[in-house]
């Protein structure tokens, strides 16, 4: 859109979603802006659309997209939902831990000391020790004499 051809319509489509909720929007983009895309769905996914422009050439398919973003549905090139799914697991870490490893968490988060998390898991204490190890290396807790890294750990989780 002009003037500068860049961002306008994107920041044109969160203008209309903001001061006019009802309005159904369907964005047409020649790539995927992931900041725009998670502003555009963040807090309603309903009338809303963002689909690339390159990726649109069934007119069927678009016309489809267009019927169901007016009827209140949701449009999404699966490129934007791809994009959007790996900034989610980039910015939280806790989706890189293991099965276990998030139950070992979750315990924590109970205040559950290794022995009992060994217990509850059936596991050794050693074993939970690994998971431990492990959970502070994937969320980034690095050893600090001021901080202490179980409750850092369990904070992150409940922020979650």
């Amino acid at each position: 859109m002009p003037p500068t051809f860049t961002d306008e319509g994107l920041q044109a489509a969160l203008v209309i979603r903001s001061q006019l909720p009802n309005t159904a929007v369907l964005v047409l983009s020649q790539y995927v802006e992931e900041r725009y895309a998670i502003d555009l769905i963040a807090h309603d996914t309903s009338k809303v659309g963002y689909l690339l422009k390159d990726r649109v050439a069934d007119v069927r398919d678009f016309v489809e997209a267009v019927r169901r973003v007016g009827e209140g549905g949701t449009a999404l090139d699966p490129e934007v939902v791809s994009q959007l799914l790996v900034r989610s697991r980039r910015s939280n870490p806790l989706g890189t831990l293991t099965d276990r490893e998030q139950d070992v968490l979750r315990l924590m988060a109970e205040g559950r000391s290794n022995s009992a998390i060994g217990s509850v898991l059936f596991v050794s204490e050693s074993a939970v020790e690994k998971h431990v190890s492990s959970i502070f290396t994937k969320l980034g807790l690095l050893p600090a004499d001021t901080d202490h890294r179980r409750v850092l750990a369990v904070l992150r989780y409940l922020e979650s």
